[in-house]
């Protein structure tokens, strides 16, 4: 592998993501930058898409969240203004 000037980047992580890192590491033979490393260039060759597409996928949002286009005919979209006052009625429900 060619070398490249390579340039610091400081990286916080909560405790969990540090072990991870750790075990991933650990598994691969390779020092924590380099396991970094290869995450980045894995996401790059994967194609991510970004989180709007992945919850698309999973199911969690509508397919027009993630593109053009209308809400499927089984939910329509409501309007603002009667979201809100069903709001207002939900709100002067509560104890």
């Amino acid at each position: 592998m060619a070398k490249s000037v390579r340039e610091p980047i400081q990286v916080y992580l909560t405790s969990g993501e540090r072990a991870e890192l750790d075990r991933v590491a650990e598994a691969l033979g390779v020092s924590r930058s380099e396991a970094l490393r290869r995450g980045i260039r894995a996401m790059g060759t994967q194609g991510y898409r970004g989180v709007l597409r992945d919850l698309a996928e999973g199911g969690y949002v509508t397919p027009s969240a993630v593109g053009p286009g209308s809400p499927p005919p089984s939910a329509p979209a409501a309007p603002l203004a009667s979201l809100l006052t069903e709001l207002a009625r939900d709100r002067q429900d509560r104890p």
